[in-house]
């Protein structure tokens, strides 16, 4: 159960433009290398200490910093947005367990499963990047030097449909065709959501951009970062969410622990 909290906690979900995806994904694939630097490929974690991520030790992360603006959606949904906030809030206060796809022992996708509250491993190879975080063992894969699809051919998939290129140590990445559940900070979103990343790549460090773009639900582009610290000497474990004992109440919507 502390691995769930710890990544109920972390999950976000997504982007788009008015009628085709953004960025480089507008135009041609560009031509570049089809791998990047050697030291991208292997395990990446939070860059905090990991004693302060062990909530065992009574310690739990305490970022600096002012908490994270609201995504800027629309009136009407901005206002749906925040009282379901202030509903999970309430239910957090009253120790009850909101109801998330987390929660309910879903995977987080893209892109909350860049978050490194768990381990993330990178792996190239010619032409593809493939990412796994261990969390539910969950992959997504990044093909380099496309076109990025249209909107109307993209399956709504956990992770999307991503095309990137190398430019240097950076890689940028359009990615489209999200599931609408699978959201960012319980963002809703359309079909013609978009997010890029730029990924910049150190040896010891990774620092990853997101913008989010979507004409139906944002009045304008809708950004963050994460950052991932190397980590030498670890080797991913299997993750699979199959004892969940999480069950919805249908009277009064309430999540419980099942006998």
């Amino acid at each position: 159960m502390i691995r769930l909290a710890l990544l109920a906690s972390s999950v976000l979900a997504l982007a788009a433009t008015a009628s085709s995806p953004a960025s480089a994904s507008q135009a041609d694939a560009k031509k570049g290398p089809t791998m990047g630097p050697a030291y991208f490929t292997g395990t990446w974690e939070d860059p905090m200490p990991r004693e302060i991520l062990r909530p065992e030790l009574g310690v739990l992360p305490e970022r600096a910093g002012p908490p994270p603006a609201d995504p800027p959606l629309k009136p009407e949904a901005l206002a749906e947005w925040k009282a379901a906030a202030r509903k999970n809030a309430e239910m957090l206060a009253k120790g009850e367990v909101p109801i998330t796809p987390n929660a309910l022992c879903q995977p987080p996708g893209f892109p909350g499963m860049m978050g490194p509250v768990f381990p993330i491993e990178v792996l190239q190879t010619p032409n593809q990047i493939t990412i796994t975080q261990e969390a539910f063992s969950q992959t997504r894969r990044i093909y380099l030097n496309e076109k990025q699809i249209a909107f109307e051919d993209a399956e709504p998939t956990y992770y999307g449909h991503s095309v990137g290129h190398w430019e240097g140590n950076v890689l940028y990445v359009n990615t489209v065709g999200l599931k609408d559940f699978i959201r960012n900070r319980n963002t809703p979103h359309s079909d013609q959501m978009s997010i890029d990343e730029k990924i910049t790549v150190a040896p010891e460090k990774v620092t990853i951009e997101f913008t989010q773009t979507d004409p139906v639900y944002l009045t304008r582009p809708f950004s963050w970062k994460v950052e991932w610290a190397k980590r030498h000497d670890y080797k991913m474990n299997e993750f699979v969410c199959e004892n969940n004992k999480i069950e919805v109440d249908p009277a009064t919507g309430l999540q419980r622990l099942s006998e």
